[in-house]
């Protein structure tokens, strides 16, 4: 499913392993949101919220669903798309300020206004079951992001400062609302009110694409969809999604069915857990996508003292394009990494290249070699995953409520690619003893 996510969700289990359940249907909130959504037509036959011991808010199956059975269908009216904030009292001053905003930002925007209004709002049913806060990397404290593999440390690094980016550089825009707004615009569009109005848009809305407009700029695929959104993640489910234009709903179809009572899921698309965590502020177990990157400054202080020419075969791997996503899995490093490896090797001739792409093992000397400088590099990350573990417990120990709904989804991260390398590690152990009983078998 092509979507852009959603808030963070716990991953926890019960110490008893058995998943629980308990229906959120009859809560103020959601009555309100359900007869909302129904003056617009849409009515839930077999979905209602509940809150889950394993994952938190989503919505359970109130009978069996059957594989390639419609689970939801949100008609147009019921999805908040920039055309909704165009035609609102926002509109007026989006489509008279130049230069043109973002279509992220006007939905942003328009989020702040509603929640601001409060009970008068057109949209406060919505609003009101929207989560206060999110687990990305933008509401994260620099010590939490120093937490995070290197990568991804950067990554987030620069989400916070987009997000930053896009208040300080919007201030006048902000101030020609004053009008619509019961209080100064510096209280009401600040910069954390704005952080979690772009983390609302960014993590729940699908992807839909709307019609390009004179009054915003860039692309515009963004679609908030009310109790839709409650759907949680799964990466082994199988859906189909996308806007109706025949029925003019935004409807999921179920590939793989539901048992009654349990949590109906979507999938968001083949994402590895630094992506979910940097997209969605949530880390899936067991999630057969997700990989463990190697920057390539580690993968040279690896094979530094154990190489010849480092620099010029660094370059040579750079201007090939192979330094780029290096990772490894449960099973090994990626094929991406292997041949690095193999071309970093004292052995390796420069012009064995082409057969070292094609994936040739043109020496056995380079192959142990390289098996054994991915194991050193396996142990090195390993090494550092369970000194960054250790920092996160710590931090965790301190108590702040604040902090720890962070903490553990780093901690969720940390944990998942600890058991990638351990299994990796396996992997070239047996890999190793399987090319030395090679080499004596050549010998005899």
């Amino acid at each position: 499913m092509s979507r852009r996510g959603r808030a963070s969700r716990k991953r926890t289990k019960n110490h008893d392993g058995i998943h629980q359940s308990v229906s959120l249907s009859h809560q103020p909130e959601y009555v309100a949101l359900l007869r909302f959504l129904c003056q617009r037509g849409f009515t839930s036959k077999l979905l209602q919220p509940a809150l889950f011991s394993e994952t938190g808010r989503g919505l359970q199956a109130f009978t069996g669903i059957k594989p390639n059975q419609l689970l939801i269908s949100l008609p147009e009216s019921c999805l908040l798309t920039t055309s909704t904030v165009l035609e609102s009292y926002l509109g007026h001053y989006i489509k008279s300020w130049h230069p043109r905003i973002s279509p992220l930002l006007a939905l942003s925007v328009f989020l702040v206004c509603e929640r601001h209004r409060g009970p008068d709002a057109d949209w406060s049913p919505y609003i009101h079951v929207l989560p206060t806060s999110y687990s990305c990397p933008a509401y994260f404290d620099h010590d939490v992001i120093a937490l995070l593999p290197v990568g991804l440390r950067r990554r987030a690094i620069h989400q916070k400062e987009t997000v930053q980016e896009i208040h300080a550089s919007n201030l006048d825009f902000f101030q020609t609302l004053q009008p619509v707004l019961s209080q100064p615009v510096e209280d009401v569009l600040t910069f954390e009110a704005l952080r979690w109005a772009w983390c609302s848009v960014n993590t729940r809305s699908v992807f839909m694409r709307q019609p390009s407009s004179k009054c915003l700029c860039g692309e515009d695929n963004y679609a908030l969809a009310p109790f839709l959104d409650l759907l949680n993640h799964r990466p082994d489910v199988q859906v189909k999604a996308g806007f109706n234009n025949e029925t003019k709903s935004y409807e999921i179809r179920s590939l793989c069915g539901t048992e009654r009572f349990q949590q109906a899921f979507i999938n968001y698309g083949p994402h590895d857990n630094q992506s979910l965590l940097m997209e969605y502020g949530f880390v899936a177990p067991g999630n057969p996508h997700s990989v463990v990157y190697v920057d390539p400054e580690i993968l040279c202080e690896i094979v530094k003292g154990n190489t010849t020419n480092l620099e010029e075969r660094m370059k040579f791997l750079t201007d090939k394009n192979f330094l780029n996503k290096l990772s490894i899995c449960g099973e090994g490093p990626s094929w991406k990494l292997k041949t690095a490896l193999r071309l970093l090797s004292p052995q390796a001739l420069f012009h064995q290249w082409k057969a070292v792409l094609l994936g040739q093992i043109v020496d056995q000397d380079v192959e142990q070699w390289s098996i054994r400088m991915a194991l050193a590099l396996c142990q090195r990350l390993l090494q550092d995953t369970l000194v960054i573990l250790d920092k996160n417990s710590k931090l965790l120990q301190q108590g702040k409520p604040s902090r720890n709904e962070h903490l553990r989804v780093v901690e969720s991260l940390r944990l998942e690619e600890k058991c990638i390398l351990g299994k990796c590690l396996d992997s070239l152990k047996g890999a190793q003893v399987e090319l030395s009983q090679m080499d004596e078998n050549n010998v005899s």
